[in-house]
């Protein structure tokens, strides 16, 4: 079994530079130009591991944004109102995700054949995987044609969407025209590329304290399909719009990290773009915020926890650097835990146990980071001691896990909805979406919000998210609702003004970068708001204002 599949194996992050260092011959899997895959055996794993090995060395999980349902989508508009004949021809679209449906009318041709490049399967050994990777399983266009053309589709190319959400995203953006219900994807004649994400690893679960049920995914390999997505556009020759309906409340939300800081890079190329969903944790009551400016430089804030298992972060600011006190709802406490490099401290109270990592110097950010795992603990109103130990005054932000890591039972008292734009949308150049309702113009209430935990103006721009028209595995069509619809309505936005630009040669070098900021620029503002803010960006997304500048300089 391949190393990377292997759950005896942790997978940790590291720089390119040090890989040669711990090189064995197999051990080591290549994610990007700057980083990789550490492959560790250990025979006994433990909490603590986390302590041993820094924060930043453990891939994030991410979750799925949006949900579907098979409402009745024929009274619904995909499609934007442009006055440009723009369908997404020349471009291709990145989807990474949970797989799709191959066999639906909705990424068929009218000739029955595939608009599918090529799915590369990370869960599916059976078959070959793509040219420089080591695992998994591509399928090219030709073998899914024969696939399709066979009595046993399945038998021939064994890959399917069991979750739906990944071929709901694919068809918002790319689905063929179907008349019969009115459906439209929002550039039909672009062609798609699709990564089956495998699903994280139960190490890496074990290690952030996720339930063994919860459908989540690692970091890791969302970079490995972003590679893969890239080597295929450049083997086209095809501009490539990545849509990323999925997100992490992970980390420091500052636009640090390997996955943003990859995507920072893309974005700066020409002829690739990303577009991110803004996360749907706005109302979930799953963030705080406390600004603790005067003496004693103390703060207590309270979490109502109403699950067995999960994790919680707290990102303190310099200069303060905060002790932490945790009580119980009987009233035990920890004592004061003071900061350290390593130390992983377990309280035990009855059933509930309670581990605890002051990190003084998170090795990637630099800052403080307060990490506590819960197991079993008792339900209730936990409450939480912050102390700063010089003297000095300090500000904190602390996320609970985002999507179906939790339940809504665990949340915290006087909640802000504020800076829960879920990783990676927090990176600067790329365009992060926030969802709004397209029948009365108000902003989804799950919408995340920014601004970033530095103060940079996030999300970029709002675009439709409320029962968006999508295909549904089994050949069915339904409705799509949250930032993953709204990130997929952006990402056809982007391809067509990929085509319009780049596929028909009025301007033939123009970098993701560059697209965004003419997103931004021409994102249609009411004049009821100051812009940029925290919950609209710049505005709402206006593909034909874009178009209609560009043809005015030319």
């Amino acid at each position: 079994m391949q190393k990377i599949l292997d759950e005896n194996y942790y997978d940790f992050i590291i720089d390119n530079f040090l890989a040669p260092a711990y090189n064995t011959g197999d051990n080591i899997t290549l994610l990007n130009d700057t980083h990789s895959l550490l492959h560790i055996s250990k025979s006994v794993m433990g909490v603590c591991d986390l302590g041993l090995t820094p924060y930043y060395a453990f891939p994030s999980v991410y979750t799925l944004t949006s949900y579907a349902s098979e409402d009745d989508s024929s009274d619904q508009i995909t499609r934007p109102d442009v006055n440009y004949n723009l369908l997404g021809q020349c471009t291709l679209v990145g989807i990474i995700d949970t797989g799709i449906d191959y066999q639906h009318p909705a990424f068929r041709n009218e000739d029955g054949s595939t608009r599918i490049y090529s799915i590369w399967d990370q869960t599916d050994q059976s078959s070959t995987p793509p040219e420089g990777f080591s695992f998994g399983s591509e399928y090219s266009r030709q073998q899914i044609n024969a696939a399709l053309l066979s009595n046993d589709a399945l038998f021939l190319v064994p890959t399917s969407d069991t979750d739906g959400h990944g071929t709901a995203i694919a068809s918002i953006i790319s689905g063929s025209i179907h008349s019969d219900n009115s459906f439209s994807g929002i550039v039909p004649y672009s062609q798609l590329v699709v990564v089956k994400l495998k699903q994280a690893k139960q190490n890496l679960k074990n290690i952030f304290f996720i339930p063994e049920d919860k459908l989540c995914f690692q970091e890791s390999d969302i970079i490995l399909g972003i590679r893969y997505l890239i080597t295929i556009a450049k083997k086209m020759a095809r501009p490539l719009v990545i849509c990323l309906a999925m997100g992490s409340s992970q980390g420091s939300h500052d636009g640090q990290g390997v996955m943003s800081e990859y995507l920072e890079n893309l974005v700066r190329l020409s002829g690739i773009n990303v577009s991110i969903a803004a996360g749907d944790e706005g109302n979930r009551n799953r963030h705080y915020f406390e600004n603790v400016s005067s003496a004693p430089y103390r703060a207590d804030f309270q979490l109502n926890v109403g699950d067995n298992k999960f994790a919680m972060e707290i990102w303190p600011s310099v200069p303060g650097r905060p002790t932490i006190e945790i009580i119980s709802p009987n009233q035990m406490t920890t004592g004061r835990i003071d900061p350290s490099f390593e130390d992983c401290i377990k309280f035990s109270y009855g059933q509930s146990s309670v581990w605890v990592n002051n990190i003084v110097f998170e090795e990637e950010t630099g800052d403080q980071l307060i990490l506590i795992r819960f197991e079993n603990p008792e339900p209730g109103i936990w409450s939480f001691l912050l102390e700063s130990t010089e003297g000095q005054p300090f500000y904190f932000n602390s996320w609970l896990p985002s999507g179906n890591r939790i339940s809504d039972n665990t949340y915290f008292l006087n909640a802000s909805p504020d800076v829960t734009i879920t990783n990676p949308g927090n990176s600067f150049s790329t365009l992060t979406v926030s969802a709004y309702n397209q029948f009365d113009d108000t902003i989804l209430e799950q919408s995340g919000r920014g601004y970033t935990s530095i103060g940079l103006v996030k999300p970029d721009v709002a675009a439709p998210g409320y029962r968006i028209p999508c295909a549904l595995p089994g050949n069915l069509y339904g409705t799509m609702t949250g930032t993953g619809a709204a990130a997929a309505h952006a990402a056809g936005g982007i391809a067509m003004v990929m085509e319009w630009t780049l596929c028909k040669g009025n301007y033939t070098r123009l970098t993701g970068k560059q697209i965004n900021r003419m997103i931004v620029r021409a994102a249609r503002r009411s004049s009821s708001y100051l812009y940029p803010n925290n919950v609209w960006g710049y505005g709402q997304l206006d593909v034909n204002e874009i178009i209609s500048r560009l043809i005015k300089i030319l």
